[in-house]
């Protein structure tokens, strides 16, 4: 086992790795930016290391500030998170290069992932089921054939993509050119690069993900599914797990698909297969090989600590349990608290005044911030993450809405009342709805 760990992000996630560590009796140490000096994920370390200034570009993003930060403090792998460098394949190559363990997939399964049209044709090869659409880029020439053969409504899609940007649909044959151009130029600039791809608009699905862990010895188990359709411009807002839409028989037919094809493929660590969910059928839409922002739903409902089998994995140790070990107890729901306008989702850093988060049984808060923090402008607004879990789905909706009530955040705007309100739609207690359900609520209720 690792003796030390250098753990590359800051926030929530940078806490919850150092928590890993020191429960499995591994030595940590934290890297900042110098806005982050007092931030609870250096303060809890056993060590820091400033890599640069403010901007994240020149901090955590900075690949030899953070190697030299390895080599002063003796750390014998890294845990990059989520964000940041967690899906950069020539950081985890060059991680390596530097004898250090890279605690995530081998870096050929990031690249493999990282890039939309190869992802889908290494799963489609493997037996998972992918949404109908290009083989690969379409060109102008080509998109009234591709679009018609794929059938109105389509989606057109970066193949460098991600967070929602250079995506843009056609309603009809007369919308495609401007949705195509669109596409086109937001992708050249966001990524730089404008090759895009066409697949099939699915009107309603919901958005199911299946958490997986794998070890080197071929061992490959899920944790079951996590319901991540409440989403905002393409941006998960709350997450439950199991999903309201599924049944046992479904959860065990996706499982299984995606276990086996993550065999085949030698996959190691942790990861999660994301699927677009409508009328009982399951479309591939990407593959994070990292650890998610929602992990903790998964780990509430199954007892596993994700990140101690990343680390187990990554040492070269075996997953402790099979599939037929796992049982699914219960429901849990997390909601992400961010330094947030509720409605318009403006961003809110500054000072935190006041402080104090929901306690009881089957409470979680992840969370970095403190009574007298300052957040900084300059990175995600995540300020926490509330999670909660229960014996049934109602039981931990009416948690949940207890928890909310106690969790307060003062001095700074937050999120907090758009959950308050979420948990009490009658969609949401019924579990109807669907990825496009929450901008048509927010379009409706606008405050």
């Amino acid at each position: 086992m690792f003796e030390k760990i250098l753990i590359a992000n800051r926030g929530e996630i940078a806490l919850r790795i150092n928590r890993a560590c020191k429960e499995m009796g591994i030595a940590t140490v934290a890297i900042h930016s110098t806005a982050d000096a007092d931030a609870m994920h250096v303060r809890l370390a056993d060590e820091s290391v400033c890599v640069g200034p403010a901007p994240a570009s020149q901090s955590y993003l900075n690949i030899p500030a953070i190697l030299a930060a390895c080599e002063i403090t003796g750390a014998e792998a890294i845990h990059p998170g989520y964000g940041f460098l967690s899906e950069n394949a020539r950081f985890a190559e060059i991680v390596k290069e530097h004898k250090i363990t890279f605690i995530g997939p081998e870096p050929e399964h990031i690249r493999m992932m990282g890039d939309k049209i190869t992802a889908k044709q290494a799963v489609k090869a493997v037996g998972i089921p992918v949404v109908p659409g290009s083989d690969g880029g379409v060109s102008d020439a080509d998109s009234a054939r591709v679009a018609e053969e794929i059938g109105y409504p389509v989606l057109i899609k970066a193949t460098a993509g991600g967070g929602g940007r250079g995506m843009k649909v056609a309603q009809t044959p007369a919308d495609l050119s401007l949705a195509l151009s669109t596409a086109r130029h937001e992708a050249k600039t966001a990524f730089g690069n404008d090759q895009v791809y066409m697949e099939k608009y699915l009107q309603k699905p919901r958005h199911i993900e299946i958490q997986v862990l794998a070890d080197s010895a071929g061992n490959v188990v899920h944790l079951g599914e996590r319901d991540c359709s409440l989403q905002r411009r393409h941006q998960k807002v709350l997450e439950e797990a199991g999903s309201p839409a599924l049944n046992a028989a479904q959860r065990d037919e996706i499982g299984g698909v995606v276990t086996r094809a993550l065999n085949k493929l030698g996959y190691l660590g942790a990861g999660t297969i994301e699927f677009l969910f409508e009328d009982g059928r399951f479309y591939f839409i990407e593959m994070n090989t990292r650890l998610q922002v929602e992990h903790p739903i998964s780990e509430a409902i199954t007892g596993i600590d994700i990140v101690r089998e990343q680390i187990r994995i990554a040492a070269g140790g075996l997953l402790e349990f099979k599939q037929e070990d796992i049982a699914f107890s219960g429901h849990a729901i997390e909601c992400r608290i961010n330094a947030e306008n509720p409605f318009t989702f403006q961003p809110s850093p500054g000072l935190i005044t006041t402080f104090h988060t929901p306690g009881g049984l089957g409470v979680r808060f992840d969370s970095a911030i403190y009574d007298g923090y300052k957040i900084p402008p300059y990175y995600d607004s995540l300020a926490g993450k509330l999670i909660v879990h229960g014996r049934n789905r109602n039981e931990c909706l009416m948690r949940l809405r207890r928890a909310l009530d106690e969790l307060v955040v003062g001095g700074i705007e937050t999120t907090i009342p758009l959950f308050q309100q979420l948990v009490r739609d009658p969609d949401i207690l019924n579990g109807e709805y669907h990825i496009h359900w929450l901008e048509q609520w927010l379009a409706k209720h606008k405050h």
